[in-house]
């Protein structure tokens, strides 16, 4: 009886050391994946215009999604040709943000190859080239949408996201 009580003992001890040691690893994972679904403090993404031709009214020119939302490029088309451009997050337009480009983005903006100071559209967004910049350095989180005219990047909106 004690040799049978003996091997009870130890089936015990290796089920509750291997149950161990299974928590430990889905801990470790879980906490490399939770470090893992911060957005990056800034990023950009490059869009191209629509084509010529398309009928009247909002048209889709680009989509951009992440595990972190979903950024539409949108054309205001109007007798087949691009007036304006616009974007939306998950499917709704962002809030305007005051200002221009505040001074906490412009690392952002150099590292993503925009020439500073940045120039305003002034007006409609049209270019021959797209490009979002989200900024989350400064605490808040801004969406900067810019037009490419010549070779030079113009600011057409910024926005607050979140």
């Amino acid at each position: 009886m004690s040799s049978l009580t003996q091997t009870s003992v130890i089936a015990i001890c290796t089920i509750l050391a291997g149950a161990c040691a299974l928590s430990g690893a889905a801990l470790a994972a879980k906490k490399s994946a939770a470090g893992g679904k911060e957005p990056p403090a800034c990023a950009a993404i490059t869009f191209r215009p629509v084509a010529p031709g398309l009928p009247d009214g909002d048209q889709d020119a680009g989509l951009y999604k992440s595990r972190f939302g979903r950024i539409e490029l949108k054309a205001a088309i109007k007798s087949g040709e691009a007036q304006n451009y616009f974007i939306l997050f998950n499917g709704k337009p962002p809030a305007a943000a005051s200002g221009g480009v505040p001074k906490s983005a412009e690392p952002c903006l150099q590292s993503k190859h925009v020439k500073l100071p940045v120039k305003s559209a002034g007006g409609a967004c049209i270019g021959t080239r797209f490009r979002v910049v989200i900024d989350h350095s400064s605490g808040d989180k801004l969406a900067m949408l810019f037009g490419l005219q010549g070779n030079a990047w113009q600011l057409c909106s910024t926005s607050k996201i979140g």
